[in-house]
């Protein structure tokens, strides 16, 4: 073997050589922490929860962008929900034992958190829900990122009745929140001397609402109270707007900066009102930080809005509970939870020990041509929540939404 060719099989000895103690002496990876989201990217409530996906992307990407959690990222395992409380349940089930998340971001509507909910508690699990909903709950596995009866229906209702009159017209999509949130706005215009002129509920999805626009034309409401969910918020407001009944004002307990875009421009609606604890358009540097972010990630059209906020703001606490934990264990960062707050693009988010939802302020704002809203009012403070109004005994709640759940199709 000549000179020139030893040396060159020399040198590739040498660097498989020093290739593999390079491999062996480097550290193994640092395995992700993993957290199950759980939302519709197809079907009904698809258009209202593919934006949560994204919330949940982005404080993941910051919390990775500074470092991870305990040393280690974070990592997304995203499942589609499809818009069926079945498929929610065997979802759920696969995050927590098969892809053994740490923990889960998950669910819009009541039935689909309902369902998942003994899922969780069963593993002992722990679970973010990000919608403000009926209240009326309490489980030792999750943490309720959004609004409460007294954060939301009771302050909104009270403002409808004062601002706009006390003939009140009831619609909701029909499942547990919109019943149950109809029950408590009945005994609010009753204590308040109005009526409730009727109360219609249409199945989610649904894009027939023209026996509810011949009843509204006949009963002349002074506001019509709003809790239709998903894509046929945009087919009841485009039926009001082609029927002429813009003057007729409606406050929407489910409508936020997205819907108002899939509306649309063309059926803006000008008496349109929506209670909620978080605007885009709030100042405050956290949240414009916040907007910015987002659409920095996800464009210059994109909105953020209240469901997008909690979603945000329940992984940012997850996070920082993690790392007083020192684990990411579910059942020890269930506990550091207890002790969480943040200062969040609404304002201070803090959990509430005694019922593990979060203090929170009420806003209700007036829907703009652009698809933002003008704020209106606002109660200041944050309000602890109260997820069961004092009105009436835990024991008469829980024997009500017994009867409404199986009341409801």
């Amino acid at each position: 073997m000549n000179s020139g060719r030893r040396n060159l099989v020399l040198s590739a000895v040498t660097l498989v050589t020093a290739l593999g103690v390079f491999l062996w002496l480097r550290p193994d990876p640092v395995p992700p922490i993993r957290i199950g989201v759980l939302h519709s990217l197809s079907g009904t409530m698809a258009a209202s929860e593919r934006p949560l996906v994204d919330a949940v992307r982005l404080a993941v990407e910051e919390i990775n962008a500074a470092g991870g959690v305990l040393g280690r990222p974070v990592e997304m395992v995203v499942a589609d929900g499809r818009s069926d409380e079945g498929v929610y349940v065997a979802e759920a089930e696969r995050l927590i034992v098969s892809d053994q998340v740490s923990a889960l971001f998950a669910c819009w509507t009541s039935a689909c958190r309902k369902a998942v909910m003994p899922v969780v508690e069963k593993h002992r699990h722990l679970m973010f829900y990000p919608l403000q909903y009926e209240g009326l709950e309490q489980s030792h596995a999750l943490y309720y990122t959004g609004s409460v009866p007294n954060q939301q229906i009771i302050p909104g209702t009270h403002w409808a009745l004062d601002a706009l009159g006390r003939r009140v017209y009831l619609l909701g999509s029909e499942y547990l929140f919109p019943r149950a949130a109809n029950r408590i706005i009945r005994d609010l215009v009753k204590n308040d001397g109005g009526i409730v002129l009727a109360e219609r509920y249409r199945p989610l999805g649904d894009a027939d609402f023209d026996a509810v626009i011949a009843e509204i034309r006949a009963l002349k409401p002074d506001v019509v109270l709003n809790t239709i969910n998903g894509d046929s918020n945009t087919h009841f407001f485009r039926a009001l707007h082609t029927a002429g009944l813009g003057a007729i004002p409606v406050v929407s307990f489910s409508v936020a900066e997205d819907g108002l875009q899939a509306i649309g421009t063309e059926a803006f609606h000008p008496n349109h009102y929506a209670v909620w604890s978080y605007f885009q358009s709030i100042p405050g540097e956290a949240n414009r930080r916040f907007v910015a972010a987002f659409q920095q990630r996800y464009g210059s059209d994109r909105v953020t809005s209240d469901p997008v906020e909690a979603a945000y703001v329940g992984v940012r606490l997850w996070a920082q509970a993690v790392r007083d934990a020192g684990t990411a264990d579910p059942e020890q960062v269930n506990r550091a939870m207890l002790l969480q707050s943040m200062a969040a693009p609404s304002g201070i988010a803090a959990v509430d020990r005694a019922t593990r939802h979060l203090w929170k302020s009420v806003r209700i704002g007036k829907a703009r041509v652009d698809g933002q809203f003008d704020l209106l009012w606002s109660s200041g403070n944050a309000l602890r929540p109260d997820p069961y109004p004092d009105y009436r005994s835990r024991f008469e709640w829980a024997q009500l939404v017994a009867d409404l759940s199986a009341a409801t199709p």
